[in-house]
């Protein structure tokens, strides 16, 4: 059962009628996944769900593309702190939960979005819940890596610098500042975003947790914030050779992620005949027939 299943039954949330019997696959993010805390009192929960046939197909219903009234597809459920109060034997959870839709989730993968990926290359451990689709998703997850993660990464990695500059801290983080001078939840991920990427560029691969320690000393506040910025420039030097270099395609195939999409579909609806029409198989058809025609004339 998921983790969104369970929570409806309970009655903590409310999300689309269909949404939590359809999610494939659930995992748990963030300090977690990464191997920085071991505290799981507080999760963050990513994963994704494949809607009903005519979301995806919204011509089964009846609707043209440019025409009249669309429905919009959906997207992404998300509710935050969500307090699971029977967890943890009882000591209760606070959960922060997004759950895509598998179109959004292979779009934003496709692109190479640093939350997303994540979400597909999380420690086993961390996954909650894992259908067969799921499943064949989590183990096709390198498909979706190219060498447009630099720009991607780098850019979020350049946000968080942004936000030690200018976020005001409130609450716990407001005691970072004051005890290390400078946010160090920030500052690790500056750096956890910049060792992700270059195991991409260098490896077509992703280990959240290996360079769990440098992490950990950061947020401890064992590095200042002058080191992190001098850090950070040398390591965007150095990624600018690795990314001319790095062996990955230049940008996603978009063909075999497609056929991945569609295998996936398949794993979960059974049958896409009657949803898709194939250019080729089509052509070929016609091809048949104007054969046999042919032939029969020839007889006549």
């Amino acid at each position: 059962m998921s983790t969104l299943q369970r929570l409806a039954d309970a009655g903590l949330i409310r999300p689309p009628r269909w949404l939590p019997g359809n999610v494939q696959y659930e995992t748990i993010m963030g300090s977690v996944a990464y191997g920085v805390s071991s505290d799981t009192s507080d999760m963050d929960v990513y994963g994704w769900a494949i809607p009903p046939k005519d979301d995806v197909f919204p011509h089964l219903r009846g609707e043209i593309p440019g025409f009249g009234r669309q429905s919009k597809p959906f997207e992404v459920y998300q509710e935050h702190h969500v307090h699971d109060r029977d967890a943890l034997a009882g000591r209760g959870r606070t959960l922060d939960l997004t759950i895509y839709g598998i179109v959004r989730m292979f779009a934003l993968a496709m692109d190479n979005n640093p939350n997303v990926i994540d979400s597909l290359f999380t420690p086993v451990t961390c996954v909650l819940h894992c259908t067969r689709a799921g499943n064949l998703v989590r183990e096709n997850r390198r498909l979706f890596l190219h060498k447009g993660a630099w720009p991607k990464f780098k850019g979020y990695a350049y946000a968080q610098l942004h936000k030690l500059a200018i976020k005001q801290p409130q609450g716990k983080r407001a005691e970072l500042v004051a005890q290390h001078g400078f946010d160090t939840k920030f500052g690790y991920h500056v750096v956890r975003l910049i060792g992700e990427v270059e195991q991409i560029l260098m490896e077509g691969d992703i280990d959240l947790q290996r360079d769990r320690e440098q992490l950990k000393a950061i947020r401890r506040g064992e590095w200042t914030l002058e080191r992190l910025r001098d850090w950070f420039a040398a390591k965007e030097s150095q990624l600018e050779r690795i990314h001319a270099e790095s062996k990955l395609p230049a940008a996603p195939d978009e063909g075999r992620i497609k056929d991945l999409l569609m295998r996936s579909l398949e794993e979960h609806y059974g049958s896409l005949e009657g949803c898709i029409v194939d250019p080729d198989r089509a052509v070929a058809a016609l091809r048949s027939i104007q054969a046999e025609l042919e032939r029969v004339r020839d007889l006549l």
